[in-house]
């Protein structure tokens, strides 16, 4: 399912004002239906991570090189906690922290998380595994700082309770991330449809460019420090940003 303006508006915590003018500067990736707009939900998930938070300064996104040159003045998007009060804590606290899991390539990495956890899912764990590789292949999940944020491309989950399984290798592993750092903590991300996908993605990507953040991680945390780590984040979060958008 593709998304209308007031939806990345949305999950992005910005106006849908400000998304026109990325639109016009050629910023944001996105096709035209009867004169609407229309976002596909696998270019915006790259959009978001290719111009991800790179520290607690937001920074401004490049161009998107199909479009004409143009200023822009705006700065990069956080995700509103409001959208989700709590949706992070919550896809946590059922999906878990993982710390022994193996970690000589990428490959093992992975498998050995979804070993773990797969059963838990209902979902296979070599399937699993291979789709999380797959996408992998496309385009590396790394964020900065150190962090990945392992997804498929496709919806596997039954119900309505998104999952996202925390799981630090006992050493940091190289995973292909655009500022060369080694990966110390990974952030598998499974959601129940594409809206909340996004919305978990900018909320995990806007929560690791904090430096206590990232101190907390590489200090390998156990599920409840991490959890109240998190559940703090996003209550202040919520309360800084809210969920009102300009017109």
């Amino acid at each position: 399912m593709d998304l209308k303006l007031k939806d990345v508006a949305e999950l992005l915590n910005v106006s849908k004002t400000t998304i026109r003018r990325w639109l016009a500067d050629g910023k944001i990736p996105a096709y035209r239906i009867n004169n609407q707009y229309r976002f596909n939900r696998n270019e915006i998930e790259d959009w978001v991570m290719r111009h991800r938070v790179e520290s607690a300064k937001i920074q401004t996104p490049p161009k998107v090189p199909s479009r004409r040159e143009a200023p822009c003045s705006e700065k990069f998007p956080t995700p509103s906690g409001g959208i989700k009060q709590f949706s992070l804590y919550r896809a946590i606290h059922k999906g878990g922290v993982l710390h022994d899991v193996a970690d000589s390539s990428k490959d093992e990495l992975i498998r050995s998380a979804m070993k773990a956890k797969a059963q838990e899912l209902n979902l296979d764990a070599d399937v699993l595994a291979d789709l999380l590789l797959d996408r992998e292949r496309l385009m590396p999940t790394a964020l900065s700082h150190g962090v990945g944020v392992p997804h498929t491309r496709d919806f596997l989950l039954d119900g309505q309770q998104d999952v996202v399984i925390v799981a630090f290798p006992p050493h940091p592993i190289d995973y292909g991330a655009l500022d060369n750092e080694p990966v110390h903590t990974l952030f598998f991300l499974f959601a129940c449809n594409d809206k909340r996908h996004l919305h978990l993605l900018a909320k995990i990507a806007h929560l690791c460019s904090q430096e206590h953040t990232q101190e907390l991680l590489r200090s390998r945390p156990d599920k409840n420090a991490l959890l109240d780590h998190i559940r703090e984040w996003e209550g202040q979060f919520s309360l800084a940003c809210g969920s009102h958008l300009e017109d």
